[in-house]
């Protein structure tokens, strides 16, 4: 039986690295889990940036990047990943289950750790607003409130996540 050599070994490494890499420029553009999170993402964030004009009938920015609000682009972008690899991997592989984990994780600390760490923040910012004017911290700059998520935001983000990853299979299948 005869054994590869290591001139065998690098030469196919070579080949197939310079077949990948000829291609690698526009390869990501078909990286359909990826741009299934992104486009879950932006479609958030949107909703978001459009909901802010509609209740307070003005134009925030803040809206197109920021944390926090309905839907949850958190749950969205993770969700969206999670399932594209489900349809593009498999439902029953190990990278599959790695992305549903982080998917989870990411979704719990969004409505547990940061929702919990924003309304400390409208505490604080209280007890700084009510300190007298010569009082050294009557000065700092208000903490950020909106962090986290409801569980309801954070469901909503998730469903948009899906339904975004299974448009974006049926998409992919023309």
């Amino acid at each position: 039986m005869r054994g590869i050599s290591d001139a065998e070994v690098s030469s196919s490494t070579a080949a197939t690295t310079s077949s990948s890499s000829s291609s690698g420029s526009f390869a990501i553009l078909q990286n359909y889990p990826l741009i299934s999170a992104f486009v879950a993402f932006a479609i958030a964030q949107l909703i978001k940036f459009f909901t802010t004009w509609y209740k307070e009938k003005r134009w925030d920015a803040k809206q197109l990047i920021g944390s926090g609000g309905m839907p949850s682009s958190h749950s969205a972008t993770v969700t969206a990943l999670a399932v594209a690899i489900g349809f593009h991997e498999g439902f029953s592989g190990s990278i599959f289950a790695t992305a549903m984990i982080f998917a989870c994780v990411v979704m719990y600390d969004a409505f547990g750790v940061r929702l919990h760490a924003g309304r400390q923040a409208e505490v604080l910012n209280q007890i700084v607003y009510e300190l007298p004017a010569e009082h050294p911290l009557a000065d700092t700059r208000p903490l950020r409130e909106l962090l986290g998520h409801t569980p309801t935001q954070v469901v909503a983000g998730a469903i948009l996540g899906l339904a975004t990853a299974s448009i974006a299979h049926l998409i992919s299948k023309l």
